[in-house]
């Protein structure tokens, strides 16, 4: 019992320096509403006009923005649920077997029910030691947070939070608005910014303000529009950043895009089939976070026998029984009305070279 003490004192040390990060984004956002607001605004700007259309314009975005942040911040990371979890028997049994194969069995017979598709780079089933459970697709254990977190993209301390499926799309509007946000700044800052140098401002405390006010905004907009670009092509591809950095494995073999589904139903995914809740922070994606449809399950027959295609390379695309769960529906319910590869014809009917349609009537 003696260590306990030492090692939360330790980690309760450690959760107060992960919030460092995020106070240090809290007074950047604060003074910049100070200088923008009070002395950018109210002291600088004569024109009334242009004060209050900058003044409604800025707080608008202002408002989405640190809405947009609060959601990435205190939105919990989901984990996996309780059927990815070992039973006590199981952990028995598991515990008991020394040998790595016969423990792979055991997983094996506990997994053929789960919608679990992907493996090791060994092939092995993914489990989890320290969460004692089997890891769901695009699911990850996070060493900062020390938790299992379902689709997890990365651990970001500038909002001491893991991203992951729950505030992905909530991340996302975090960095379209702050780049906004930034964006804004620069351009109703400049005019003014230039005036500092023609000596054009009175000689007050705004000056400064207003200069460093550009300064920080511009270098803000450069790393946070790269950084947005970025995540954008990922929502595109519908690959993670630890996805893009290491593509899953499958039971087939690696695949970057195993759970592309194209452009559209890959953007949907993320924020949500109903429009009006695109740009609002608001929890609005599709799935359960556990399972995801994919392109490489429950391919049609015809596929895997016909001449042309290469039987090697679909030999060991075996999945368990239970494709999809049903909260995957809502992605695939609408499939018809999306547009879908050139070239489907008759095939598109049959569902042969639509897996996704496969997945749509099995499921």
């Amino acid at each position: 019992m003696a260590p306990s003490g030492p090692r939360s004192i330790k980690r309760g040390c450690q959760r107060v320096l992960y919030w460092i990060p995020v106070l240090f984004i809290a007074l950047i956002v604060a003074w910049s509403y100070y200088a923008y607001v009070l002395q950018l605004c109210i002291e600088s700007i004569e024109d009334t006009g242009e004060k209050v259309v900058y003044l409604l314009a800025y707080h608008a975005i202002f408002i989405m923005f640190v809405w947009a942040y609060w959601q990435t911040i205190f939105t919990k990371p989901m984990n996996p649920l309780k059927e990815f979890q070992l039973s006590h028997s199981d952990k028995e049994l598991l515990e008991r077997e020394d040998c790595g194969e016969s423990q792979q069995e055991i997983l094996r017979r506990i997994a053929k029910d789960l919608p679990i598709y992907t493996t090791t780079n060994s092939g092995a089933i993914r489990f989890c030691d320290r969460c004692q459970l089997l890891k769901p697709d695009r699911c990850h254990h996070c060493s900062v947070c020390d938790k299992c977190i379902l689709k997890m993209d990365h651990h970001c301390p500038w909002v001491n939070n893991c991203v992951g499926f729950s505030n992905y799309k909530f991340f996302m509007l975090f960095l379209a608005y702050s780049l906004l946000y930034c964006l804004f700044i620069t351009a109703t800052d400049l005019r003014y910014f230039i005036k500092f140098w023609t000596k054009g401002l009175p000689d007050t405390q705004a000056k400064f303000h207003i200069l460093f006010l550009f300064f920080s905004a511009s270098m803000f907009s450069v790393s946070l529009a790269s950084l947005f670009i970025y995540h954008c092509w990922l929502v595109c591809k519908n690959r993670s950043t630890l996805e893009a950095v290491r593509a899953p494995v499958f039971r087939h073999g690696t695949d970057k895009n195993g759970f592309s589904l194209g452009f559209t139903k890959n953007f949907l995914q993320v924020f949500g089939d109903e429009a009006k809740y695109w740009p609002v922070p608001v929890s609005s994606s599709l799935g359960d976070g556990c399972s995801f449809p994919t392109c490489l399950v429950n391919l049609d027959p015809e596929q895997l026998s016909s001449p042309s295609g290469s039987s090697s390379a679909t030999e060991g695309r075996q999945f368990p029984s239970k494709p999809l769960r049903e909260s995957q529906s809502r992605l695939l319910i609408s499939t018809s009305s999306w547009p879908e590869s050139e070239g489907a014809g008759d095939k598109d009917k049959k569902g042969a070279s639509n897996p996704v349609m496969t997945i749509e009537n099995e499921a």
